[in-house]
């Protein structure tokens, strides 16, 4: 079978710093061929090249069999090549068959006035080959996430694609929409169409994926059968190293000092009479299914949400805790789960990042800032957390999510928080920088922090914690010791609706 792309000896860099090297690649007609490797290995920066939004600087990309010139996104277009972006590029305003075919909508007699009917039908003709039920007039603001890209596929498809590249497809989706994802991306390849996929998911590769290629530090390590590779061969081709198996110690921390005690908090129908206690040295895990209320928690102990009843006591004292900023006096910290909007300022440098925290503190006798306390600072937690980055004045942006999320952690710390809530602490990073998120949380438990690890992936909950609570529709239904968990036991809890264990 003749390969749709194929990619030879592709080398791209940006400011003197080598982002592909070398680089090959080959996607089959009616395949899906997983694309694998840490932040920073130039998985995506590959495919952008591919789909015209960088220019190539070395090497050559074949559609074909031919050699050809991919110097814009509607070049890649019109040798059938979509992608869809991690985040979408959607115009919410917009009804879904407006948004497949802007700048290309049809025009009724003499081209003044858009056909709005053939607009639809076309975009209804999209829908139906991909058996999807979506009525092409809803604007795209009133769907899912699911949905929405679905409508994003489906103006990939109205290209006439025969290759569609996919960037972390269902880092939003629930189970379900996972699996709605799946039927499309299966009669997409029996329609021929070719698939490139990038995630971190395991288990969905699994699934999915026909093939897979590793990609390190920018350049190409291996191509294999998706069936026949085992996952720890691909971790250790993505990390080039083994990974050590990091997990917390079964230990008992029921005699530490209680740090935190969390009785009868109620908010609306997301928060409903949630008690808890929280120990000196602990990893408390939250497990449930989405919108089982466990964010809400920590929001509310944190102060970003008014709670409407219940009572939060610290170190044995009630706290009054209107605000986040009451809650960090409190020695609260939490790291939200989108940590590009609400713990990052992603414009500023990593320095100001780690000191916005604390930043009075670097406030001399002058009222000026004291720039070289801070880069000081900075450097340590650098060095501490193992920060991959070129200096303390690099933009977080420019960084891995690994990193930035370290960042995140540099910044509680040097506010000297006792209580840590993290809250999907490695959604979008690689297994490597997992691994290093793992091991820093059990150094920081070992320390005598008390920490709280929301998590949708059953695997690290079951990973970290020394004690796990499980949630279901805003109730606690269930506690169970590290040492009696299963994914068994987790998800039966997670499926209850009525609280059976008391704690």
């Amino acid at each position: 079978m003749h390969a749709i792309v194929s990619i030879r000896n592709l080398s791209k860099a940006f400011a003197g710093v080598r982002a592909l090297d070398n680089v090959q690649f080959e996607l089959l007609p009616g395949e899906v061929h997983a694309l694998m490797g840490e932040n920073g290995a130039g998985k995506s920066t590959l495919m952008k090249v591919l789909a015209g939004i960088y220019p190539k600087e070395a090497g050559e990309i074949l559609v074909d069999g031919r050699p050809v010139e991919i110097d814009s996104p509607r070049a890649a277009q019109r040798l059938g090549i979509g992608i869809i972006h991690q985040e979408l590029n959607l115009m919410n305003h917009l009804s879904a068959a407006q948004n497949i075919f802007i700048g290309r909508e049809p025009r009724g007699r003499f081209g003044l006035f858009l056909d709005e009917d053939a607009l639809n039908e076309q975009a209804r003709r999209i829908f139906e080959r991909m058996n999807l039920k979506l009525d092409p007039r809803t604007p795209v603001g009133e769907l899912t996430v699911a949905k929405q890209q679905m409508v994003e596929i489906a103006k990939a498809l109205s290209f006439d694609s025969r290759v569609l590249i996919m960037d972390e497809p269902t880092a939003a989706l629930n189970s379900e929409e996972v699996a709605d994802l799946f039927r499309i991306i299966r009669q997409l390849k029996a329609h021929g169409v070719g698939v490139v996929y990038i995630s971190h998911k395991m288990d969905e590769l699994k699934q999915i994926a026909d093939r897979v290629t590793v990609m390190r530090d920018g350049r190409y390590i291996a191509t294999a059968p998706m069936a026949s590779t085992s996952v720890d061969t691909i971790i250790g081709m993505m990390v080039g190293r083994e990974l050590a198996d990091i997990e917390s110690e079964f230990c008992d921390s029921s005699r530490n000092d209680i740090v935190l005690e969390v009785e009868g908090l109620t908010r609306g129908h997301a928060v409903k009479d949630v008690s808890f206690v929280l120990r000196k040295g602990e990893i408390l895990g939250f497990a449930g299914l989405m919108g089982a209320g466990r964010t809400e928690v920590a929001r509310a102990i944190f102060g970003a949400d008014k709670i409407d009843a219940g009572e939060i006591r610290v170190h044995g004292v009630r706290a009054s805790i209107k605000s986040p900023a009451d809650a960090v006096a409190h020695g609260i910290g939490y790291l939200s789960e989108d940590r590009k909007h609400f713990g990052l300022a992603t414009g500023l440098d990593v320095e100001t990042n780690i000191a916005l925290s604390n930043l009075p503190s670097f406030v001399g006798a002058n009222l000026m800032l004291d720039e070289a306390a801070m880069r000081s600072t900075a450097e340590r937690y650098v060095q501490q957390l193992q920060i991959k980055t070129p200096s303390v004045r690099q933009p977080v942006r420019l960084l891995s999510g690994g990193n930035q999320q370290k960042i995140v952690i540099a910044k509680w710390l040097l506010r000297d928080c006792d209580i840590l809530f993290f809250d999907e602490p490695t959604r979008g990073i690689d297994v490597g920088a997992k691994a290093e998120i793992y091991k820093l949380l059990n150094a920081l438990a070992a320390q005598g922090k008390a920490i709280v690890v929301i998590s949708s992936e059953l695997p690290e909950v079951l990973r970290l914690s020394h004690r796990i609570l499980v949630m279901c529709e805003g109730r606690v239904t269930g506690e169970l010791p590290s040492r009696e968990a299963t994914q068994e036991k987790i998800m039966q809890l997670a499926t209850q609706r009525e609280n059976t264990l008391t704690h």
